[in-house]
């Protein structure tokens, strides 16, 4: 039985999971969450980092209302939610400045136009999405989330099977729009890299049944993290988790 309850404190994200399972089609019960227990302020990112399989992308669901099959209790901080998914998931048949005006018709030119040019789309906005490269569409996937300004923003991979050299960059972007309009954030990640310069608060999962095996708030302001910080969070990440530091690993 679960108590979701979709607007709540604005000043944070409260999430209580006791337990999600499901029937396989086998007829079999898989737990899949268990004991899943953290808060968030506003304006922190919080990065979720945990084996490949093991409840993220469920959990996340679930946080974002999508399954209410589960039991415990979310409060979700009030206003705007945005998502980017695992897939960029934007309209094939629809050009980029399209797919942005649809979800958000208020937004007005200035303010559509400073967000393409961040996210260095400005020359692409008539191409549809057949006509983009994967990081390109992701870029445009970052932009449906961002233009209706957020006030609690949700990212499952969303550098997930680019290059490195691309990762950063984009990983650069997200970094970006976030300062310039803090917004209250839960980020998935198969790379440590990506947890360690982004994050406010890393939560490391275990194997599924997923549960928490560490939470590391980062009291360092992210423009303020040396390499060297860099360096000591990941290896603070792996020796907890025991994931493989290379990305998309």
């Amino acid at each position: 039985m679960n108590d979701a309850r979709p607007v709540g404190d604005p000043a944070l994200l409260d999430v209580r999971i006791g337990r999600k399972a499901y029937t396989t089609a086998s007829g079999d019960r898989l737990e899949v969450l268990r004991d899943i227990a953290f808060t968030l302020q506003k304006g922190e990112i919080g990065v979720v980092v945990g084996p490949s399989g093991c409840g993220k992308t469920t959990m996340l669901r679930i946080i974002a209302g999508l399954d209410p099959d589960y039991r415990g209790t979310i409060m979700r901080p009030a206003g705007r939610l945005g998502m980017v998914f695992q897939e960029p998931r934007i309209l094939l048949w629809r050009t980029v400045d399209e797919n942005i005006r649809l979800v958000a018709p208020q937004a007005g030119e200035a303010h559509r136009a400073a967000l393409f040019d961040v996210l260095g789309l400005t020359a692409h906005r008539s191409y549809y999405p057949g006509e983009l490269s994967l990081g390109l569409a992701r870029r445009v996937a970052l932009a449906r989330a961002f233009v209706i300004e957020p006030d609690f923003l949700i990212l499952d991979e969303p550098l997930v099977s680019l290059d490195k050299p691309l990762a950063a960059r984009l990983r650069d972007e997200i970094r970006m729009l976030v300062d310039r309009r803090p917004v209250t954030t839960l980020l998935v990640t198969h790379d440590v890299d990506d947890a360690a310069r982004l994050g406010d608060r890393i939560l490391v999962l275990s194997a599924r049944p997923a549960r928490i095996l560490a939470e590391m708030p980062l009291p360092k302001p992210r423009v303020a993290r040396s390499e060297d910080d860099i360096a000591s969070i990941k290896a603070e990440i792996v020796n907890r988790s025991g994931v493989d530091p290379r990305p998309g690993a």
